[in-house]
């Protein structure tokens, strides 16, 4: 090989490294957005359905109060 095959073959080598490198990175990157954004809307979901699971606690017991309170049932009854 000359001179010049020898400076082509190593800049080549050179392009498939930093591709390589690219894809690497690229690949860590959305594998990370993918988790944080998976775990996100997991953390999310479970705040909502705690929420949800109090509001209707509540509104049993608001219903509850109610039923009470018509049929004059005693509080201390319980």
């Amino acid at each position: 090989m000359n001179t010049e095959e020898e400076a082509r073959s190593a800049m080549k080598k050179q392009r498939e490294q930093e591709k390589h490198l690219q894809q690497s990175m690229l690949s860590r990157a959305e594998t990370e957005v993918e988790t944080l954004t998976s775990d996100g809307i997991e953390a999310e979901a479970r705040e909502l359905m705690a929420e949800q699971r109090q509001q209707e606690e509540s509104l049993q017991q608001s219903m509850l109060s109610r039923a009470e309170s018509e049929i004059g049932v005693p509080t201390d009854a319980q």
